[in-house]
């Protein structure tokens, strides 16, 4: 890392100002008697413009502050901006917070706040009976109603009779609020989603001020804007205080770790693993890519952190940005490139050579639903197969997948760990769900992450006269030893034609090709020793072994978790890291009668466990609808599976 006060180290600054401490509940308003609950899950949705990503943002950030657990999951349209009042146009935003573990966006609906007719049309199907439905009645106009597909008026025709339903005009009322201030009809009517997040602060006791102290930072050079947030979300606050329907709740702190914590994105959470790496490492970060969704915000967090000495850049296309990242592994970086399904396509051949040439290389594939084009913001683990087998030839790469957004850290460290210890290429998978998704994060010191030993060849090498073999390897870990241009002594070719074993040298001999193809995926399999061994959550054997991979895990974990603690002989096997897989593998699968693979497409890891461990049998269970697993539809099938 650069040195100098005007440079701070990343694990400095993760200890920093930007971070919240956990706190008590005692800074909310005290009212009457409110009904205590263990977890509640609230849904804001509306149209694209209508700001419901930041209202949910800042009920999850200030539950977070309150000391609740919590887990997100925004839902936005594919279209920069979709026809005002489309059903395809609504976004959304669920939270799901609670006093006990929380470990998915959750799968009913408690809460819902509907904008517009095309967010209630679109969401209810989530929302059980006798659960609240919040709807600003100024947006149930005649033609508003007609773009979402209704025939009548759904808050008159007796349709909504079986929910708790709050009809407030927060439109009209968001401008009464702010009348004075002199802005036009557009601007006052942006601050509504404030006066809907006031009503929904009162109803679970949360405080306004993280919310008014992110207004003022947010819009610091744009006072009207600030004054015209700040009086919506109070206006909102306060009227919900006079509407005797409107339910009360309170959701006590959970019981956490004490420590310091931030709620976490996957993709800030990648970005940060990925510097903590280049600290621990003691090598500069270099991130070569072209913008996609939903792997953008790896781009945008890094490019933010220059003064850690990460070097970002936006390359005019795919291939161009897996190409600096290749020549910046080449010159000993930690090397980078982040992309999606259709981006790892096109990075496939510079993937292939950084196989070849055997230099340590880390690619992210935020998966997202396919194919080609697909569902550009919905998720899908859609990647897999392409992972494992996307390159021409002979080509195995390691493959490993987050599982939560806050361990994206952990992974993305592990990723650069493994590159630059076994000077090889690989592939972390994550997905949208995870990306986008959000939880809280006890914030780690990089001292105490594994240390990071890149397998550089040393300079005492060469200094009794014999020359440097850049296809030489560790006897233990097959992996050869890096040499960066500019070490005397150390010159050597790479490329993509195959090599003589040790010299480097250009080799059509058969049997040569045959034995590199062979030592090239020995390296990789020995990788299986270094990993940690798969482990079972619940029965460590009997009836029913549930298996997952990547952003599954919380869904499965939850479903998995409930029914084991009903007397179910049911466990799970979750995994982390796929190629090369856990060296116990086979003799988890063994003390099971069943296994059942859960996916998010229709069966790509089932397609390799077949192929790597074929003597067992494999049940599926698949989705591809671009959302997560619900914990019930799970719980459903193990049932099914265990009778």
């Amino acid at each position: 890392m650069r040195e100098g006060s005007e440079f701070l180290t990343f694990s400095a600054a993760l200890q920093g100002s930007t971070t919240l401490k956990i706190m008590s509940n005692t800074d909310t308003v005290k009212r009457k008697e409110r009904e205590s609950l263990e977890e509640v899950v609230i849904r804001f949705v509306g149209d694209s413009g209508d700001g419901m990503q930041l209202t949910g943002s800042q009920f999850s950030g200030t539950s977070a502050l309150l000391g609740n657990d919590i887990a997100t999951f925004p839902n936005y349209p594919a279209e920069i901006r979709a026809p005002q009042g489309s059903v395809y146009g609504v976004s959304g935003f669920q939270v799901h917070i609670g006093q006990v573990e929380v470990a998915t966006p959750g799968d009913e609906v408690d809460v819902l706040v509907a904008m517009n007719p095309a967010a209630l049309k679109t969401n209810i199907s989530a929302v059980p009976a006798g659960k609240t439905i919040i709807v600003d009645t100024d947006g149930f106009t005649a033609k508003n109603l007609a773009k979402a597909g209704y025939e009548s008026n759904p808050l008159e025709d007796g349709s909504l009779e079986k929910y708790q339903l709050i009809e407030a005009p927060i439109t009209s009322l968001t401008r009464t609020a702010i009348l004075d201030l002199g802005l036009d009809n557009k601007s006052m009517n942006r601050s509504k989603n404030m006066f809907a997040l006031g009503m929904v602060f009162w109803m679970f006791n949360r405080p306004l001020t993280h919310t008014i102290n992110f207004l003022k930072k947010k819009f610091a050079s744009k006072p009207l804007v600030i004054e015209a947030n700040e009086r919506a979300l109070k206006a909102g606050y306060n009227y919900a205080e006079t509407l005797e329907l409107l339910p009360v709740y309170k959701v006590p702190p959970a019981k956490m770790e004490k420590g310091t914590y931030r709620i976490i994105m996957g993709n800030t959470a990648l970005a940060w693993g990925l510097l903590a790496a280049s600290e621990k490492s003691g090598l500069p970060l270099f991130l070569g890519s072209y913008p996609i969704t939903p792997a953008s915000d790896i781009l945008h967090e890094l490019s933010r952190h220059m003064h850690f000495g990460a070097k970002v850049f936006q390359a005019e296309d795919e291939i161009a940005g897996v190409g600096s990242a290749l020549g910046a592994a080449f010159a000993g970086n930690l090397a980078v490139t982040t992309t999606s399904g259709p981006g790892l396509a096109l990075k496939t051949e510079t993937i292939g050579l950084a196989m070849m040439t055997e230099l340590p290389l880390v690619i992210v594939d935020v998966q997202r639903g396919g194919p080609s084009t697909g569902l550009p913001t919905k998720t899908e683990q859609a990647d897999l197969l392409q992972a494992l087998y996307g390159r021409n030839g002979e080509s195995p790469v390691v493959v490993i997948a987050a599982s939560a957004p806050a361990n994206c850290f952990d992974y993305a460290y592990m990723a650069a760990k493994l590159a630059l210890e076994h000077v090889t290429p690989v592939l972390l998978l994550t997905d949208g769900y995870l990306a986008n998704g959000s939880e809280p994060w006890r914030i780690k010191k990089v001292a105490d992450m594994p240390p990071i030993k890149p397998h550089l060849a040393k300079a005492k090498e060469s200094e009794n006269g014999a020359p440097y073999l850049p296809y030489q390897r560790d006897k233990e870990s097959l992996a050869r030893y890096w040499a960066i241009p500019g070490m005397p002594g150390f010159e050597h070719r790479v490329g993509g034609l195959e090599k003589e074993n040790l010299t480097g040298n250009v080799s059509y001999d058969p049997k040569n090709h045959e034995y590199m193809c062979k030592i090239r995926a020995e390296k990789i399999a020995r990788i299986a020793e270094v990993i940690p061994e798969l482990t079972v959550e619940g029965a460590q054997e009997g009836d029913l072994l549930v298996v997952g991979w990547g952003g599954t895990y919380g869904s499965l974990h939850m479903a998995v978790k409930s029914l084991y603690e009903q007397g179910a002989s049911i466990g799970l096997a979750h995994f982390n890291y796929i190629n090369p897989l856990p060296k116990n593998t086979a003799e988890v699968f063994s003390r099971f009668k069943k296994i059942v693979v859960c996916e998010l497409n229709l069966g790509q890891f089932v397609v390799y466990l077949r192929n790597e461990l074929p003597d067992f049998r494999y049940l599926k269970f698949n989705k591809i609808q671009g959302l997560p697993f619900a914990v019930t539809e799970l719980r459903d099938k193990f049932n099914s599976l265990l009778k």
